[in-house]
Parts: C-alpha cells; structure tokens; sequence
C-alpha cells in the first residue's frame, strides 16, 4: 500500500466480477472476468485473487485501499450465511478472503446494493435517495442525508426481499412474493415467456418491448407494478426525493423509467406528492463505482 496509490474497487457478481482502478477521478485500470464454471469457494476465490493481482501488477504504484460490493449475506462474524447464485460460497470467511487478497493493503466490503446507491447519490448531488437495481436478483440502497441507511456495518437494505405479494412466487430466499421473484430479470422472462408461449431472451424482450409488443409490454407493467409497490412502502416510512432504477436488466429497456413512474402516480395518497423514477446514471455500473468510494472512505 502506498499513499499515492488508486483506489480499487471490486464488484463481485454471480456470473461475473468487475474491477476498476482510480486516482483522484481518474480511471487507471478496469478489467471484468466470468466465473469459471461452479465447482467451490476456494476455486472462485483463486481466480479473483489472480485477477485482482494482475490488475494490481499493471498499476504505477500497488492500491492504497480496496473496496468490494458483494452480492451476499454476511454475518457478523463475516462468514457469508447465503448467496443463493453461489451457494458453495455459505459459510466462507469473507473477510479473511478478501483481506488475502492484497495483504497489507486497507480492504473493506458492502452490499452491492448499498454501494450502488452510495455512487448514484454521488453522481445525482442528491442526499436523500432510492436506489433499485434490477439484474439476477433486485438489489438496491437507501441514502438519507448523504448517508447510507442503515448504515455501513450496520445491515444492508434488502429491497429485494421485501414481500409485494402474499401469493406470490417463490422466491429463492423461500419466501412468497418477494420482490425479487417477481421483478428481477431471470423473474421478468419467464413470465414474459408464459405471455408469449414460448422461450424470451433478454434480445428478445429488449426488441419486443421497443416494437410495443403486447406481451412484452404486460410483463414489464408486472415488473414495473412490483417495484413500485415496493418503492411506494420506503417512501411512505423514509421520504426519499427520488427513485433511481438501474442494474444490467433494466438500464437496456429505454422508457422503463417512464412506466414506473406511471405506477408510482398510481399508488400515491392524496395530499402526498408520488416518486418520480428517473434511469440511474451510471446504469450497470452503480456498484463497481460504488465500491471505488468504498476504498477511498475507508483510506480517508
């Protein structure tokens, strides 16, 4: 660790990992890799090591601090208690992983959700916002004041795991109904295939949501429904000014923004201004940038 040095920041996803390097506000270095097939923890975590030691290596001077956005849950004693898209990984002692990975060098992680919504409050110059990100699963953060709620080291928000609908599918968490059985991307095509009657990729929702196509369109109300119900709960308890919708599913549907917002007015009370979704600034990328702010509050 030098003094000098970047700041790098580590997106861990299920399928693949993002990493990027900055000084000041400058980018120095980003690479992103797939997981090799499922096999274990310690697999994974070798070839993150290989690859988080190559990026270091190409750098002038090694990191001076790291920050990593992941995707799991995490107990208090650092150990990961699920991660339903790696299963092998529950029970691994993550901060220990994370700290081997450049020894000696300041390394701290948050919910990718959180840090997602930490980047995009940064980048909006707003302090009290909503942030969802809808990809694999329905992540997201909540800052008020400039802060995140509730807090680093304190819990992460989980909007994704907040119940929209009691009969609802089942969700991977074993609940029913929970947001993000409902309103992820994998979620979202399969009912978008039901509609249709027969299989969707992600293209082919993209062109058919573009082209209006009626079942294209009602799968994404369903999608846009559920967040919005979601949204409308935090905003009720917590006041956020603005909802930010991002995340590799949705940052590739152009107007998803404009029929949450649709949703949204729907669901507001009289005298009680609704939410305004606006598209996320930075799009796929909210908790890579994320975990770059991580790093450099953690050397501050």
């Amino acid at each position: 660790m030098t003094e000098d040095g970047p700041c790098l920041g580590v997106d861990i996803g299920g399928t693949k990992v993002a990493l990027r390097a900055e000084a000041g506000a400058r980018c120095v270095a980003e690479t992103v890799f797939a997981w090799q097939p499922r096999h274990s923890a310690d697999r994974d975590l070798a070839q993150l090591a290989a690859h988080v030691g190559g990026l270091s290596e190409r750098l002038a001077v090694p990191p001076r601090a790291v920050g990593v956005a992941v995707p799991a849950t995490v107990g208090p004693d650092e150990r990961v208690t699920a991660w339903p898209s790696r299963p092998e990984w529950t029970g691994t002692d993550l901060g220990a992983a994370l700290r081997a990975l450049l020894p000696g060098t300041p390394v701290a992680w948050a919910d990718d959700g959180d840090l997602g919504a930490l980047a995009e409050a940064r980048a909006a110059d707003c302090a009290d916002l909503l942030y969802i990100g809808v990809g694999t699963g329905v992540g997201g953060g909540l800052v008020l004041r400039g802060d995140l709620c509730p807090g680093l080291g304190r819990g992460s928000f989980e909007i994704g795991h907040t119940v929209v609908d009691l009969g609802g599918p089942r969700c991977v968490c074993g609940r029913r109904g929970c947001l993000q059985a409902i309103a992820s991307g994998p979620a979202t095509l399969r009912h978008a295939a039901r509609l249709r009657g027969s299989d969707v990729d992600y293209d082919a929702l993209r062109q058919a949501w573009l082209d209006a196509a009626p079942w294209a369109v009602a799968a994404l109300r369903r999608t846009c429904r559920a967040l919005a119900a979601a949204a409308t709960g935090v905003q009720e308890l917590l006041h956020p000014r603005l909802l930010l919708i991002g995340g590799g599913f949705a940052s590739g549907l152009p107007g998803l923004d404009a029929l949450l917002t649709e949703h949204l007015a729907g669901l507001a009370r009289p005298g009680h201004p609704p939410l305004t979704a606006r598209p996320a600034a930075l799009g796929g990328l909210s908790s890579l940038r994320g975990a770059v702010e991580l790093a450099r509050r953690t050397h501050a």
